[in-house]
């Protein structure tokens, strides 16, 4: 059974935690029953939490897995993981890895917020968002995935992912993909495991995207 704080909620801490959301789920909504029948099991997802993990998010935007992993290895490779060395070390040096001049911007910033990681973890939600949104390059739904993943609260989803969106509209049957607004509306009636509730809408966008031949 996931953990309960009462300043965070549940806390989804191994697999036992996903299976009972997806029990939960699968009576709340029929569509829900339906896809998880298809996907099997959910993963548990759980990442570590930390600067380290929120570099990696920088390091991934708009670039592909391949290109990601290469630069994350050019900065294990310089030791530039951790804050102390980001906030020592030049925009020019990180670009010298890899990274581009915005997310080599982005990197600083992230080190010089410095924040208080082991104090996220008995934040709300609501805080974690605003914490980590405040550093530049850090947008709402980085900081979702990392209160969801990282953090591993049970309750917090991201509408502004596309497969998110896309998966809704296939397994819902909605007439075009809901934006985030909508989906975030949409995603109110799965509370109190909206976390689990996006590993299944990812779980099924892939099982319906194979069918489709797509992916």
């Amino acid at each position: 059974m996931a953990e309960t704080d009462t300043a965070v909620g549940r806390v989804i801490v191994g697999d036992a935690c996903v299976a009972e959301g997806s029990a939960w789920l699968a009576e709340a909504e029929p569509r829900f029953a339906a896809a998880l029948e298809e996907t099997g099991p959910l993963p548990l997802r759980r990442s570590p939490d930390g600067f380290d993990q929120l570099l990696n998010a920088i390091v991934s935007q708009q670039v592909s897995v391949a290109s990601a992993r290469a630069i994350r290895q050019r900065l294990v490779d310089a030791g530039m993981t951790d804050e102390t060395r980001i906030r020592a070390t030049t925009q020019e040096d990180l670009r010298a890895v890899g990274l581009s001049r915005q997310k080599a911007r982005y990197a600083k910033a992230l080190a010089d917020a410095r924040i208080d990681y082991a104090a996220l973890r008995e934040a709300p939600t609501d805080e974690v968002v605003k914490t980590l949104t405040q550093v530049t390059g850090i947008g709402v739904w980085t900081a979702e995935i990392y209160a969801m993943f990282s953090l591993g609260r049970a309750d917090v989803f991201a509408p502004g992912d596309l497969a998110l969106q896309e998966s809704a509209r296939l397994l819902f049957d909605l007439p075009e993909r809901p934006k985030e607004k909508a989906l975030r509306d949409i995603a109110a009636a799965w509370s109190p495991w909206r976390s689990v509730a996006a590993r299944a809408l990812w779980a099924y966008y892939h099982v319906a995207k194979n069918r489709e031949g797509i992916a």
